[in-house]
């Protein structure tokens, strides 16, 4: 179906996001897999050709067009080729966004410029261990100390911590027993602060190309200036950026769906059983047909929400609906997916497996599917 979401500047981007990935991305990706982490010099690559900074303003050295849709383009020019950006999405569409909005001027001199360049890595530290979609619940503490903060606690499941030069901690200020949405703060730990280490890198089914791992602050002192916004008012602050976290769930859900569908066909045209092509049988065509059809609605839902995020008019309610809808169409999709390659799609060599494989963590993180179900109730006023 004909798409209206893009102009011609997005598909000029396109064209560079694709070539930039068959020739950057693919002929790596395995090797990439294999270590666990994109290299730094991958981000680097990025920053020079601008793919970086689209967002940041021109006096820190990026393109000054905080536009969404060029975000999208390059989830789904990755997913194009079978390959995800793993933490260049977490950076770009999760952590970006908070510098953008709460840093200071100081803060932005000191930052931003190598942020577009790709010389800088981020992460957000939110979840703890036994904490996981209850930010409320946070136990880290950071106790003021004239200039500084001392910071205590762990934090777990971070993406792309191993390499980050820039850790954006949620930790707990103060509190308020009859409100523990008040008292969250936002730190940047920097790295080589003392007492901040870096734990396991955890083994994960699927998403191999990001390093996942467990964060610990043993009395980090953090300068007070390494402060995001105001204090005790963390948890507003990321209630504001979740529906963009949330549409970047969906946009890869959908641009990865797409990808298994063509992989699919590729294969079943290509694969004979009983001296028959697969994609000849009537029970292959009704199936593609269907998760065509499945894919088509979630991309209609998907790029009218991404026309409200752009335009700041999508609800929280909403981007839980997309989400929602979006992630379950994937689940199904690349399922079936996997079923048409038979045995061959359970083998590692195969895309359609790490698809499979990459597919499961999307109803879970930004929310799990039941979280996104209690948001959506409460706007029904259940």
């Amino acid at each position: 179906m004909r798409r209206d979401l893009f102009t011609e500047d997005h598909e000029a981007f396109r064209k560079l996001a694709r070539d930039f990935v068959e020739r950057e991305v693919v002929p790596h990706y395995a090797e990439w897999e294999k270590a666990g982490r994109m290299p730094r010099e991958f981000f680097r690559k990025l920053g020079a050709l601008g793919m970086l900074g689209t967002a940041i303003p021109e006096e820190y050295g990026g393109g000054g067009v905080p536009d969404y849709r060029f975000n999208v383009v390059l989830q789904e020019e990755a997913a194009r080729a079978l390959v995800t950006l793993g933490t260049v999405r977490t950076q770009l569409d999760v952590i970006l966004p908070y510098f953008l909005e709460y840093a200071d001027e100081r803060q932005r001199r000191r930052w931003f410029p190598r942020l577009a360049a790709g010389e800088l890595l981020t992460a957000v530290a939110m979840t703890e261990p036994g904490t996981g979609s209850d930010l409320a619940g946070i136990r880290t503490t950071a106790v003021r100390d004239g200039d500084e903060y001392v910071l205590n606690g762990a934090k777990t499941f971070i993406t792309g911590g191993l390499l980050a030069d820039l850790v954006i901690v949620v930790a707990r200020t103060s509190n308020d027993p009859d409100n523990r949405r008040v008292g969250l703060t936002l730190l940047v730990v920097e790295d080589g602060m003392s007492g901040f280490t870096r734990g396991r890198v955890l083994d994960k089914m699927g998403c191999k190309v990001q390093d996942t791992v467990e964060l610990s602050f043993t009395d980090v002192r953090v300068p007070v200036t390494n402060r995001l916004g105001e204090e005790g008012r963390a948890f507003e602050y990321l209630g504001h950026n979740l529906p963009q976290e949330r549409m970047t769930v969906a946009v890869g859900s959908v641009a990865q769906s797409r990808a298994a569908i063509a992989a699919t066909i590729d294969y079943v045209k290509e694969r004979k059983a009983f001296g028959t092509p697969v994609a000849a049988f009537q029970n292959t065509k009704f199936e593609l047909a269907a998760m065509d059809a499945d894919v088509e609605a979630a991309q209609a839902v998907l790029d009218r929400a991404v026309g409200e995020l752009v335009r700041g008019e999508l609800s929280g309610a909403d981007a839980a609906r997309v989400k929602l809808f979006c992630t379950e169409v994937q689940a199904r999709v690349v399922d079936r997916c996997l079923q048409l390659f038979g045995s061959y799609g359970y083998m590692t060599e195969y895309p359609i497996a790490r698809l499979y494989s990459d597919a499961r963590i999307t109803r879970i993180y930004a929310g799990t599917s039941e979280v996104m179900k209690v948001i959506i109730a409460k706007s029904l006023g259940l």
